[in-house]
């Protein structure tokens, strides 16, 4: 019914069981996962979101099924994967977010690595966010360390923006112990901002604040993610981020970068079936086959397609397979098509199958309220058969069952947990 690899997300609630202070199996059938502190238990907690969805379906067989495993219980699972932590709500690779996402059950959760100035390794999801992700631009000794400072907006004599707010500040610009004292906060900016208090704003209205205060938002380190993670009982799926600076910097080269990534598991003792490395850089995926196979064997390939036009032929994939990539990830719209008002597979989706490689997707959640239409990116393949915030939990089936996704990047897990415990995937 659903095809996974021998080693895959579907192995690790139970692969788990043989490293100390992850979670047992008898945890993960309880819905419960050990704490940061492994003693203390985390018990899996869905919300109302989750329920919100399923109740605005459409009436038919899937909701029926649905609904009948309403009561639970929950457990973790690896089809379900914590993006960047639980992002709608808390600011993304924070000890706050992946927590939450642990909570809702994210079997898999993610770091994205990038580097700071003296060369370790932390998780933000660009080298270059530190302006939109934290309150750096607050906190002028490191403010005047960004390589491009705050400008403030301009404006006509009628009020009329004629030049947005801007600044970049990297991870690369400051040392990691600089890096500990910032904050992290919804990723977002105020293009309106005059100041650079105002510029910490532009959270986007489906989203939230409330867990963004002086006393949360607490970054993280990789290996701090490692350490966690390993507490948690979760897999890790850690992305190597594309440099924003010129390669080598400062002697450290791409393939020195690459290689501490997969380093700092080894040293942490983590197994290579817990680790599913990624990155949009196809020299690094195959970097980590040559170099570090039992960790390249579940490396993932991230496709950075905006278009269907720039998918990757049936050809390439067929290459790409032939070059020990077991695993790609393309976007949602890449592998879903809309049919006479209906979601169904799309030609790529067909075409990767055959290729014989694994699939992961991202994003869900992401989009705001579906029914407005128009929802952008991630939707643009079928937008067209959707009509109501339900029909999320209808792509979700199309992608489990005629696809055959091994797992699904979300920026709210509960969502796909309640899904995949539902249809009893692992």
């Amino acid at each position: 019914m659903y095809r996974f690899l021998a080693n895959g997300f579907c192995g690790v609630a139970t692969l788990l069981v043989a490293v100390p202070l992850l979670a047992s199996t008898a945890d993960f059938e309880a819905g419960t996962l050990k704490s940061e502190r492994g003693n203390a238990r985390i018990r899996v907690q869905l919300g109302p979101r989750p329920y919100f969805l399923v109740n605005d379906m459409e009436n038919g067989p899937l909701k029926d099924k649905l609904l009948a495993c309403a009561d639970g219980p929950f457990k973790s699972s690896t089809f379900s994967i914590g993006h960047r932590g639980a992002a709608m709500q808390f600011p993304e690779h924070t000890r706050e977010s992946y927590l939450a996402a642990a909570r809702m059950g994210a079997g898999v959760i993610e770091c994205d690595v990038t580097f700071t100035k003296d060369k370790e390794l932390v998780c933000r999801h660009a080298q270059n966010d530190l302006h939109t992700t934290t309150n750096v631009l607050t906190v002028p000794e490191l403010a005047a360390k960004c390589v491009k400072p705050f400008t403030p907006a301009t404006f006509d004599a009628g009020g009329k923006l004629l030049t947005a707010a801007s600044a970049e500040c990297r991870t690369s610009d400051i040392t990691l112990a600089e890096f500990k004292t910032l904050r992290g906060k919804m990723d977002a900016f105020n293009p309106n901002a005059k100041t650079p208090e105002e510029f910490q704003g532009g959270t986007a209205g489906w989203r939230t604040d409330l867990y963004a205060g002086p006393t949360s938002g607490t970054l993280m380190t990789h290996k701090e993610s490692i350490e966690l993670f390993k507490s948690l009982g979760v897999g890790m799926t850690p992305e190597l981020k594309s440099p924003s600076v010129t390669m080598p910097f400062e002697g450290f080269t791409q393939e020195q970068y690459a290689q501490k990534l997969i380093d700092e598991y080894k040293a942490a003792g983590v197994p290579p079936r817990q680790v599913w490395p990624q990155s949009f850089n196809k020299g690094d995926v195959l970097y980590w086959i040559a170099r570090e196979p039992d960790f390249g064997k579940q490396a993932v390939y991230l496709d950075d397609a905006e278009t269907v036009a720039e998918l990757p032929t049936a050809a390439e994939l067929v290459g790409y397979k032939a070059e020990e990539i077991n695993i790609v990830a393309p976007p949602l719209f890449a592998l879903l098509a809309a049919e006479n008002g209906r979601i169904v597979p799309s030609q790529y989706a067909n075409d990767v199958k055959a290729a014989g490689l694994d699939i992961i997707t991202w994003t869900l959640e992401r989009s705001g309220i579906l029914a407005n239409g128009n929802n952008g990116f991630y939707y643009q393949t079928f937008d067209a058969a959707v009509r109501r915030e339900g029909d999320m939990m209808a792509v979700l089936d199309v992608l489990a069952r005629d696809v055959g996704i091994i797992g699904i990047f979300s920026d709210w897990p509960a969502t796909v947990t309640y899904y995949a415990n539902c249809m009893n995937l692992k």
